[in-house]
C-alpha cells in the first residue's frame, strides 16, 4: 500500500472464533496495511458484552450491534430501548447489522421484517447509521426501506452490497450508501462492479466482511481487516479513480456516515 494513505474496514466480525487465537495480531496487520479503523459488527445482542469488550481493548476498533436477520427467529425479539441504551457507550457507532434474508431464512421473513423495523426506529432516534443485511429480498427491503423514511428520516449503508441494480437505486435515491466488500473483486462479479460504478463515488464504502469473503489473492482463506486493501483498490479501478484520491473518498465517505468513529 502507498505509505500514509489510510482507509477502514467498514464491516467485520473481530468477535467470531476466526480470530481467536491471534487477535491481536490481525489488528496489527490491518494497521501495518494502512486499515487504521474498524467497525466490529454484533450480530446477536447476546453476544454484546464480547463484542464491546474488543472495542474497548483496541483503540482503532468500534462496533455495531443488533440481530442479523438468519438469527431473527432464533433470537429475542430486540427492542428499540435495548438498542438506544446499547447506543450511549462511545465507541457504539450503527444499529445492526439488520435486515432480510430470503436465501437461507425465508421462513422467517415476517419475524425478519418485525425486527427490521425495530432497528430502524432505533436508528431514527439514536441518529446512527443502519447497518443493513439484505439477500434475496429486494422487492421487500426496498418497500420497507422507503416506507420507514417516510416516518422519519434516517441513514443507513447496504453493507456488503451484492444485491440487484433495483435495490441500489431505491436505497442510493433514499440518500444511502452501498459498501463494497471482496465479492466486488470476484472474476464473475461484473454486473456488481457495474451497479457500483452507475453509483456517486460519495455513496461508496468499504469492508471486508471478515472472516468471510476473501478478495484475490487470498479468495477461498480466512478473510481479515488487511485484506481491506485489496478490495479498496478494485473500487479505484471501478471508478477510473487514482487510488489515494478513491482512499480519500471513501474515509470522507464512511467519517459523514459515523461520525461517532471519527479518530
Amino acid at each position: 500500500m502507498t505509505q500514509n494513505i489510510k482507509i477502514t474496514d467498514s464491516h467485520c466480525h473481530l468477535d467470531f472464533p476466526d480470530f481467536d487465537a491471534e487477535r491481536d495480531q490481525v489488528i496489527g496487520r490491518a494497521l501495518e496495511a494502512g486499515v487504521h479503523r474498524m467497525v466490529t459488527i454484533c450480530t446477536k445482542l447476546r453476544t454484546e458484552p464480547e463484542v464491546r469488550a474488543i472495542a474497548e481493548k483496541y483503540t482503532p476498533v468500534f462496533y455495531a450491534a443488533g440481530t442479523h436477520p438468519m438469527s431473527a427467529a432464533a433470537e429475542p425479539m430486540v427492542s428499540v430501548e435495548d438498542l438506544i441504551r446499547l447506543a450511549a457507550h462511545p465507541k457504539f457507532v450503527g444499529i445492526g447489522e439488520t435486515g432480510l434474508d430470503y436465501h437461507y431464512t425465508a421462513e422467517s421473513a415476517d419475524v425478519q421484517k418485525q425486527s427490521l423495523r425495530i432497528h430502524i426506529e432505533a436508528a431514527r432516534e439514536t441518529g446512527l447509521p443502519l447497518i443493513i443485511h439484505a439477500r434475496g429480498a429486494d422487492e421487500d427491503m426496498a418497500q420497507i426501506l422507503t416506507e420507514e423514511m417516510n416516518n422519519g428520516a434516517y441513514t443507513c449503508v447496504m453493507h456488503c452490497f451484492s444485491s440487484g441494480p433495483e435495490l441500489a437505486r431505491a436505497a442510493l435515491e433514499l440518500g444511502f450508501y452501498l459498501s463494497m466488500s471482496g465479492i466486488a473483486t470476484f472474476p464473475k462479479s461484473q454486473e456488481v462492479r457495474d451497479i457500483f460504478a452507475s453509483a456517486p463515488v460519495e455513496r461508496i464504502l468499504v469492508e471486508t466482511d471478515a472472516p468471510y469473503l476473501a478478495p484475490p489473492p487470498y479468495r477461498g482463506k480466512r478473510n481479515e481487516p488487511a485484506y481491506t486493501f485489496h478490495t479498496a483498490q478494485k473500487g479505484a479501478e471501478v471508478f477510473g479513480m487514482d487510488w489515494p484520491e478513491f482512499a480519500a473518498r471513501t474515509e470522507a465517505n464512511f467519517e459523514r456516515l459515523f461520525p461517532k468513529a471519527v479518530l
